[in-house]
């Protein structure tokens, strides 16, 4: 399984990327965590919110690799403990499918991908900056695999 964590925005601070980069280096070889940064569409005054996010929507799900688990990241989505997602992580795993997470840009996720979406997972009812849910993302992601794997990294 290769988890893709497919991001709107541009290139990551210093933190952003070695916080990432930490997490994904951890994942075994057979459930590797991979970021692809897609920019955002180039925006005018004239561009609405709306407009903006059927852009990054469209961006985002072209860049969905065929037959993946679609995961979106959405304030709205469900909130789950580390036990229901090291639950999930490996009903993906049974799976044999790829996984892709989605986060969308500042104006968030467009309904187009929550609708098209296997899952909507919400990190908190708290509004994150999307730079720092990559972070908060890979570090979750590591830790499911880590209660599946009996690994001490997990002590709750």
């Amino acid at each position: 399984m290769r988890l893709q964590l497919l991001a709107i925005g541009q290139r990551m601070p210093g933190w952003v990327a070695e916080g990432f980069a930490e997490y994904a280096a951890r994942m075994p070889r057979d459930a590797s965590l991979q970021l692809q940064v897609l920019p955002g569409p180039a925006r005018s005054r004239a561009m609405d919110t709306a407009t903006l996010r059927r852009a990054e929507a469209q961006a985002l799900l072209a860049a969905v690799p065929s037959q993946a688990i679609l995961v979106a990241l959405d304030e709205r989505g469900e909130c789950v403990d580390t036990q229901r997602l090291a639950t999930r992580f490996e009903q993906w795993r049974q799976s044999g499918r790829d996984v892709a997470l989605l986060i969308g840009g500042a104006a968030g996720l467009d309904a187009s991908i929550r609708k098209r979406a296997d899952w909507i997972w919400s990190l908190s009812p708290l509004t994150f900056p999307h730079m720092l849910v990559r972070v908060l993302v890979a570090e979750q992601l590591y830790r499911a695999w880590s209660v599946l794997a009996h690994h001490p990294y997990h002590r709750g």
